[in-house]
């Protein structure tokens, strides 16, 4: 008996092909990574940068953005987020992008960390390096073991000159060095390019400022970095993104993407976004 394998073939690669796409109708989709992004406070246009920073990063990774936003404009006010004990139970990784210097409550303070003490990822945006200054303010508090870095102010609005340092990094691999619009650059205050033990730069900031007299100062600080907390914890950090113009930048919206990509495991050694954890521009 012959057989026509021509039509045999055909079979075959149509069985074939329907396996394929049932295996990848069957295969679920990576879930999107849940953020909180908590801000509010003194000093910023809050209220238009959190939908800026939502957009973006939604953009550019599998994220679902959650807002704890305060509208209260003072420094002395806590994230109503924070009121509850189990305040960051159903997320991933949390985004620090508040401004509330005077909250000095160390009960408070530590129900902000203790999340972060047990694992869960952060990131942290500008001001955020500047809260919760309780006692052991300006060289030690327990928000600065977090952070990675101490800072206890700025100077004036100038550009920015940004330089990476370390280009092997997966979060700034391939990224260019750029110049920021005005912008305020964060101290270390702890000394020049001065880090806890448990941290490591990534980009350090050149800002020059010419006197009346016409002699220039020139300060350069670490503005980028990442740091281990509690010996375990991802932190990504960074002292940019004062102006709306800055957070809306892309260059500054790839670069916040990427640390929170990191800090929860969902970055490529090359910079891009895991398999299935891609954004949606």
């Amino acid at each position: 008996m012959r057989r026509n394998w021509t039509a045999v073939v055909g079979a075959i690669a149509v069985a074939l092909i329907f396996t394929t796409v049932s295996q990848a109708q069957d295969k679920p989709a990576a879930k999107p990574i849940r953020v909180l992004l908590v801000c509010g406070g003194c000093c910023h246009e809050y209220a238009t940068q959190k939908d800026i920073l939502a957009k973006g990063l939604a953009e550019r990774a599998n994220v679902e953005v959650t807002i704890a936003y305060d509208p209260d404009k003072g420094t002395k006010h806590l994230n109503p987020v924070y009121e509850k004990t189990d305040w960051a139970k159903d997320f991933d990784v949390v985004i620090h992008d508040e401004c509330t210097a005077d909250v000095k409550d160390e009960a408070a303070i530590a129900n902000v960390l203790k999340p972060h003490k047990d694992g869960l990822p952060g990131v942290v945006l500008h001001c955020g390096m500047h809260c919760y200054r309780s006692a052991g303010f300006p060289k030690a508090t327990p928000w600065f073991e977090f952070t990675g870095l101490v800072s206890t102010g700025h100077g004036k609005q100038l550009p920015i000159e940004l330089t990476f340092l370390d280009k092997e990094s997966p979060i700034t691999k391939g990224m260019d060095n750029w110049i920021t619009i005005n912008e305020e650059l964060y101290n270390n205050a702890a000394g020049k390019f001065k880090l806890q033990d448990t941290a490591m730069a990534l980009a350090r900031g050149k800002q020059v400022d010419k006197g009346k007299d016409g002699k220039e100062k020139v300060d350069e600080t670490i503005v980028v970095w990442t740091n281990t907390y509690n010996g375990k914890t991802k932190v990504f950090s960074t002292t940019l993104g004062h102006n709306n113009a800055t957070v809306a930048d892309p260059r500054y919206l790839d670069l916040v993407a990427r640390g929170l990509l990191w800090t929860t495991g969902h970055l490529t050694d090359d910079g891009k976004p895991a398999a299935g954890y891609e954004g949606k521009k």
